[in-house]
């Protein structure tokens, strides 16, 4: 994809490192003081849960500016059945380009190709205010339960968006965020030293401290 502004398109391994930087840039101090989801990026990319064909980069001018890759998970059905779904993320876009639109750019062609690629539904931890504007909802809407979360407890961040129409029809149930994502703290300051030095901040409204 081109627009004459940016082009999309597949990841290769010469770019890992540039987009592993990318991610640290762009998650750094959001949601806890520093950010694992560079390692965590870094660890997916050889999960067999992977999809290396939904692994997309952003480019404008020759310089990577954004970055969206996805992951096979399941929702385990109150039924019995296992629902192959999606996970997504990490998605990043350099921080001094967010707000601009290249995000909901990257997103939605990502979430075509997931579509064509016959996956039927994505879910996820985001912010519905962005999110909704690509399609996301409530993951309650569907009956979708996230995993070990009390049920008096707020699911907001929990966001899912069909793919196929009606593919989560008759569907409710828990479902399991890919262990891939799940990294220890010693392991990602083990590999955040492999990049320049980066003050980490503890700031209002991060989720962990």
């Amino acid at each position: 994809m081109g627009t004459g502004d940016f082009t999309i398109r597949p990841e290769e391994k010469k770019d890992y490192r540039a987009v592993e930087n990318l991610i640290r840039e762009a998650f750094w101090n959001v949601y806890r003081p520093g950010c694992s989801e560079h390692y965590v990026m870094h660890v997916l990319r050889d999960d067999p849960m992977f999809v290396p064909e939904l692994d997309f980069v952003m480019e404008q001018d020759g310089k990577l500016i954004g970055q969206n890759a996805f992951v096979k998970a399941y929702i385990l059905a109150d039924d019995g059945r296992k629902i192959d779904v999606l996970a997504m993320g990490p998605i990043g876009i350099t921080p001094e380009l967010k707000r601009k639109g290249y995000g909901k750019a990257i997103l939605d062609y990502t979430l075509e190709k997931a579509a064509a690629a016959g996956f039927g539904a994505v879910l996820f931890e985001g912010n519905i205010d962005f999110y909704s504007h690509s399609g996301f909802t409530y993951a309650s809407e569907f009956g979708i339960r996230y995993h070990d979360l009390p049920e008096d407890a707020d699911s907001s961040f929990f966001l899912c968006k069909e793919l196929i129409p009606g593919y989560l029809d008759g569907v409710t149930g828990v479902y399991q965020t890919p262990q891939g994502y799940y990294v220890k703290d010693e392991e990602v300051e083990e590999f955040d030293r492999q990049f320049p030095p980066k003050e980490k901040l503890k700031l209002p409204g991060q989720l962990f401290g």
